[in-house]
């Protein structure tokens, strides 16, 4: 199911939530329309592609797909790469630290002139009239990891960060934020790699003008009083290295 989460009749941004079968971990993914030009975020794997390709398939031509993007290289993000490759003339825009090993995701020589590495201090793609910012996410939870904001939407795409593993209706923004941090807690705890990264990053973003955050999996935060909570609960986030004791490292 495709669902619209801006329009202004130029510029169009759509979530797909309901592609993932029960027996994989549920994943959104994100096509950006601008004018003529277009985008696809964190595609997913082989198991969703040919549903992804028939779904965005009513919103562009899908040859003609300008970028696939992914936020870093986990195959839940961009393992269907290959299939991307063939059925668009797209471009491929990564982070530059996992460049050579999303080569494992396409037949040789598929990527040559095709890479765009994503340096580490972020970079402004292109998009039509506007642009999408690639904005450092270093360790959340990838060391080399990026999240894309939309100017014109106003959305902030999340990748991991903002996760959360809900039994249902995950396209549905969060209504009750104490609620949903039980859907939370754990995956952070376990996947990001500690509070350091947690409080720059909200340092960072705390100057953009959203009006979402939405993540690869789980359900986005809607407006700027729910993102307010969900920045402060992750600002204070202890998880990863800072959960580490000698117990976690003894032989078995």
């Amino acid at each position: 199911m495709a669902i619209e989460l801006y329009n202004d009749g130029n510029h169009r941004c759509i979530g797909f939530y309901d592609l993932v079968t029960a027996d994989s971990i549920q994943s959104n993914q994100f096509l950006i329309v601008d004018g003529e030009h277009s985008a696809l975020l964190d595609p997913g794997g082989d198991i969703i592609y040919n549903d992804l390709f028939m779904q965005s398939y009513k919103y562009l031509f899908t040859k003609h797909l300008e970028y696939v993007i992914g936020s870093h290289q986990d195959p839940d993000v961009i393992s269907s790469l290959d299939k991307w490759l063939v059925g668009s003339e797209c471009k491929v825009i990564v982070p530059a630290l996992w460049e050579t090993f999303i080569t494992h995701f396409a037949a040789p020589g598929k990527l040559k002139n095709r890479v765009i590495g994503i340096p580490d201090r972020g970079m402004n793609i292109p998009l039509g009239k506007t642009i999408l910012k690639a904005i450092p996410a270093h360790f959340l939870h990838s060391e080399g990891n990026f999240h894309f904001y939309d100017p014109v939407s106003k959305i902030l795409f999340t990748g991991d960060l903002g996760a959360s593993i809900v039994p249902s209706k995950a396209d549905h923004p969060v209504e009750n934020f104490e609620t949903h941090v039980y859907y939370m807690e754990h995956f952070h705890r376990r996947f990001m790699v500690g509070n350091k990264p947690c409080r720059y990053w909200v340092n960072m973003v705390r100057g953009l003008d959203m009006e979402w955050i939405i993540p690869h999996h789980g359900r986005p935060f809607k407006g700027k009083e729910m993102i307010e909570m969900f920045l402060d609960w992750l600002e204070d986030l202890k998880c990863g290295i800072d959960l580490v004791t000698q117990e976690t490292y003894k032989l078995p």
